[in-house]
């Protein structure tokens, strides 16, 4: 029977109902005559807060959560398989569909895995678009996140309010890429095309007025007497739980722990970037990741906005000068049209290079054979790791803190079911 999103299961065998229905809840006795007060909840694909595909068994005890078993894979694709039998290149926009909320981000990742394998260089220019748009899609997911937790939670106006703002961003994607979503805009070596005339000017005006949809945003959430008794001391963790199931990027800060691969191993221009912090929670709890959130958030657009101020002249790409070379030198062009038709990678070898996406820590691991795809290849994605400390986050909790607690931990499945 399914109710809401939820489908109930008998907890034993040879049972039967022995009350009607009252909303979730049903008394159950045995063939003896005995009650049980635990019941099995399906929560899940289809309830519209589970993120996706995400399939939940539920032991419960009236409303409290006794058990929590995740169950994944409904939306396998076998996208590392089918990168083994594809280019580096042909394998860019199966990328952008893992993490499809923060595509530049996971495209990032990727190109430098590229990039350490292939020992290409970056211009600086290109380095710095990467940046700009890599705290933009920060924001984008960010956005994302938080407004549609708030919606799971019953707040309907931060929902409009932000994607009236994702709506900007997307945008802006679309006038590097001609796509609002799936841009396949950063390659290796660096990005596909130049910035439009305009658009830096645009990027500024965008991250000096999100400060104040910002503000309005945390007006509206933080000192919400619901919006905190639904979140304070909910889905609670330490750093010592956090270490043991690998969990990074919010999640981890959250526990108090400083770890932020732009930070602790800086790549790009992070590296010269002092301004660049790392927020940390007090508690652990679902509040705390909210906040952390929209503090990211705000840091991200004043980034963008800096780099935007800053961006230098030159190259887009390693390979834009040599399709642009006057002396029309053949073994550039064959080289130039080798990259783009065979990505070939000069010797045999094994990488694993990671980044911080909006989710955590993204790795891409490769074991090259020396051909043009990879022999193997391999993705971390951060929300498989979070996924899996969910039933001890939830673990005696009520069933409406479950949402609460998916929410926070912001999942996405195209990288889970991967």
């Amino acid at each position: 029977m399914i109710i809401k999103g939820l489908t109930l299961y008998n907890s034993t065998l040879k049972c039967r109902f022995a009350a009607p229905m009252t909303g979730a809840r049903r008394q159950i006795r045995d063939i003896t005559g005995n009650k049980h007060h635990h019941y099995t909840l399906n929560f899940g694909p289809q309830h519209p807060s589970a993120h996706g595909v995400l399939r939940m068994f539920l032991r419960m005890e009236g409303e409290i959560i006794r058990e929590a078993t995740p169950l994944v894979g409904l939306l396998h694709r076998g996208t590392e398989k089918l990168a083994e039998h594809r280019t580096y290149l042909q394998n860019l926009p199966y990328v952008d569909r893992l993490d499809y909320v923060s595509m530049m981000s996971q495209e990032l990742g990727y190109c430098i895995a590229v990039e350490s394998l292939m020992d290409l260089a970056v211009p600086h220019r290109a380095s710095h678009i990467r940046v700009m748009y890599n705290e933009l899609t920060r924001i984008l997911n960010h956005l994302m996140a938080v407004t549609t937790h708030a919606l799971d939670i019953g707040a309907l106006n931060p929902f409009l309010w932000g994607f009236e703002e994702r709506e900007k961003l997307m945008e802006f994607y679309e006038r590097v890429s001609g796509a609002r979503m799936h841009a396949a805009y950063i390659r290796p070596g660096g990005v596909a095309f130049d910035l439009p005339m305009g658009l830096l000017e645009d990027v500024a005006e965008f991250c000096q007025q999100f400060q104040s949809r910002l503000a309005e945003m945390e007006m509206f959430l933080t000192d919400n007497r619901i919006w905190r008794q639904r979140l304070t001391d909910v889905g609670t963790i330490d750093a010592e739980f956090s270490a043991e199931n690998s969990l990074s990027g919010v999640m981890a800060r959250s526990t108090g722990l400083a770890f932020d691969l732009r930070i602790n191993t800086p790549y790009e221009i992070y590296r010269g970037m002092p301004e660049l912090k790392s927020f940390l929670g007090v508690k652990g709890d679902s509040f705390d990741r909210y906040l952390i959130r929209l503090k990211e958030m705000e840091q991200s657009s004043c980034i963008a906005n800096d780099v935007a101020g800053a961006m230098p002249a030159g190259p887009y790409s390693h390979f834009e000068s040599v399709a642009a070379d006057e002396n029309n030198v053949m073994e550039l062009i064959i080289k130039h049209f080798k990259y783009y038709f065979e990505t070939i990678v000069p010797e045999s070898n094994i990488i694993y290079s990671s980044t911080e996406t909006p989710k955590g820590e993204f790795g891409v691991s490769f074991v090259s054979d020396g051909t043009n795809h990879p022999y193997r290849c391999r993705f971390r994605a951060p929300g498989y790791y979070h996924l899996q400390a969910l039933p001890a986050m939830v673990k005696n909790l009520f069933l409406a803190d479950l949402v609460t607690v998916i929410g926070t931990q912001d999942l996405v499945f195209g990288e889970i079911d991967k």
